[in-house]
């Protein structure tokens, strides 16, 4: 059973998952918000289908890995889809349909981050530039990829006159790997406008 994070809680993934976890996928899911005929999951199929009245939002999902510094190794989202040393892969904006409404897969290889990273932010923003006042049920997940079980999720009240969310950190602590629910609203179409924001969290 996934355990459900409130905004600012802290959990050892291994601990919650029963075991060493090695690799990992975030998936990160958000509605567009239409009233009562918002559609669940439906967000890429009113991307590039159009959908009701072409009211889409473009949101992209980035990682930014910290040294224990807070300075920046290295950064995946749409434009790197892979991690310098290949231990972080974005699967693009494309669904494989494995999971149950994620818009957008991270796949983290735990063991291969390399030693001098300590955390892994998560962030969202509105490459397009509206506000989450469109965006419904976002959430994030951490799930084992081994067996495809869920670990955590985040469920995020997200509505707002925000372009950008800070979702979550993946760090490491005392030789483990933890997961921190930030859930920080912030402003910026990729995340280089973020890092003000995402940098003392790092």
């Amino acid at each position: 059973m996934a355990v459900s994070l409130q905004k600012g809680q802290k959990i050892s993934l291994s601990k919650e998952a029963g075991g060493e976890l090695t690799q990992v996928k975030l998936g990160l899911g958000w509605d567009v918000a239409q009233g009562p005929q918002a559609k669940k999951g439906g967000f890429l199929g009113k991307l590039f289908g159009g959908g009701a009245g072409g009211d889409s939002i473009d949101l992209d999902a980035s990682c930014i890995m910290f040294d224990s510094n807070k300075q920046a190794v290295d950064a995946i989202w749409f434009s790197q889809l892979k991690s310098k040393d290949g231990s972080i892969v974005h699967t693009g904006d494309n669904r494989t349909g494995d999971g149950d409404g994620d818009d957008e897969v991270i796949n983290v290889d735990l063991s291969r981050v390399p030693a001098n990273v300590v955390s892994l932010v998560f962030t969202v923003n509105s490459f397009t530039g509206q506000t989450f006042e469109t965006v419904d049920n976002a959430f994030c997940r951490i799930v084992n990829a081994n067996n495809n079980t869920e670990v955590a999720r985040y469920n995020l009240s997200s509505q707002g006159t925000h372009t950008a969310m800070i979702m979550a950190k993946v760090y490491r602590h005392n030789n483990e790997w933890k997961m921190h629910a930030i859930g920080e609203t912030a402003s910026g179409r990729t995340f280089h406008d973020l890092m003000p924001a995402i940098t003392p969290h790092a």
